[in-house]
């Protein structure tokens, strides 16, 4: 397992919870608005498993989670083992997923190792392939969150309402999902990093407040547990 970033203390990553955040390298998207570029491709700082669980046992009682995002961690092969050894340090853990991986989820949900889910649905079915890559499809994604919702585990869908998602698009993917648990709408927040060929869209102006909360309004037939 390579890990190549770590957030000691955070107060948002884990609903209710103080949890650690741990940075897994690599994925099979590249989605323009990414705010973790450095992590998808070429040579990665790595972190010592050493260190990793050290810090994790010295910090039990301060905090309460583990949250493991990329990246997508679901790339790695050593993840089920680690998940694992985390467990038995006593902390909750998450797991941030693209959900493109679902059987390696489903493995996860046999080892009942992962407390909490957070899926990212992109785009529309019909806008997947240009948001995330050209070979992408939804498919995986809904197979995922329905293997989320069949096992009866805590999780939530998540969109980025970045520029170029319309209202229509949003309405369009509320349909698509079955009903959530929940599902957080994130706003948009410019990257540090990203590609040259990106700028224009980068800088394209995202839905405001005043469209976002009409949107909402419009799409709590399909998904009353909406959150933004």
């Amino acid at each position: 397992m390579i890990i190549s970033g770590i957030v000691k203390s955070s107060f948002v990553d884990y609903p209710g919870l103080i949890s650690a955040v741990l940075f897994a390298p690599g994925c099979n998207y590249n989605c323009f608005y990414c705010h973790n570029r450095q992590l998808l491709s070429g040579p990665q700082e790595e972190i010592s498993l050493d260190y990793i669980y050290k810090f994790l046992d010295s910090r039990r009682g301060l905090i309460d989670a583990v949250v493991i995002t990329g990246g997508e961690p679901t790339l790695q092969k050593d993840l089920i083992p680690f998940l694992h050894k985390i467990k038995s340090l006593g902390f909750k853990l998450k797991l941030d997923t693209n959900g493109s991986k679902p059987n390696v989820v489903e493995n996860i949900l046999k080892e009942n190792i992962v407390d909490y889910f957070a899926v990212d649905y992109k785009a529309p079915k019909s806008r997947y392939p240009s948001v995330a890559g050209c070979s992408i499809t939804a498919e995986p994604v809904l197979k995922t969150i329905n293997l989320l919702l069949e096992s009866d585990t805590d999780f939530e869908a998540r969109t980025t309402l970045f520029p170029g998602l319309s209202g229509e698009d949003i309405f369009q993917m509320a349909k698509e999902m079955p009903v959530l648990p929940r599902y957080v709408l994130n706003r948009y927040r410019k990257p540090e990093n990203y590609l040259p060929g990106d700028l224009e869209k980068i800088n394209s102006i995202p839905l405001s407040q005043s469209e976002i909360s009409a949107i909402v309004k419009k799409i709590r037939e399909y998904q009353p547990n909406i959150c933004f």
